[in-house]
């Protein structure tokens, strides 16, 4: 048992954690959001009046949403290393199953919906996985200091 597996849960540490990590996904998902998401959906859904507008409410929930996007994956990362041990594949085994439950549900329901354009899948899908992989390999590395 590694000292990651037989340290218990410590609440200051996560949120502690999950608030670094945060900033990553934050940039992240801001990068992704202006460069392609922005153009692609508003080309995608031209008939629709005001789609992905910019403003402060909207960057509010992207926050709340990051944020919480971002203590799941930290938590996932915590209790999937807990049963399985602290390494390079538990950093990407978190990775992906965090893309999948939240990012590949979000756009493939999108996408049912026509509501995004395979090629908004194309450019999402691949970027969000990178985000979670590094995301679940910064907690791994602040769990272990």
């Amino acid at each position: 048992m590694n000292s990651l597996t037989a340290t218990p849960f410590n609440t200051r540490t996560y949120i502690l954690v999950t608030l670094i990590v945060s900033l990553w996904v934050h940039a992240s998902e801001t990068f992704r959001y202006f460069l392609f998401i922005i153009p692609e959906m508003q080309s995608f859904l031209a008939p629709l009046e005001n789609v992905a507008p910019i403003s402060l409410p909207i960057f509010v929930i992207w926050g709340v949403w990051d944020t919480l996007l971002t203590g799941m994956v930290v938590l996932m990362y915590w209790l999937y290393t807990r049963h399985f041990g602290s390494s390079i594949r538990s950093v990407a085994t978190t990775g992906i199953l965090s893309w999948l439950f939240f990012f590949v549900l979000f756009w493939i329901g999108m996408w049912n919906m026509n509501l995004a354009s395979p090629k908004a899948l194309g450019i999402a899908l691949p970027l969000s996985l990178m985000e979670m992989v590094v995301a679940s390999f910064l907690a791994h590395w602040l769990y272990k200091r």
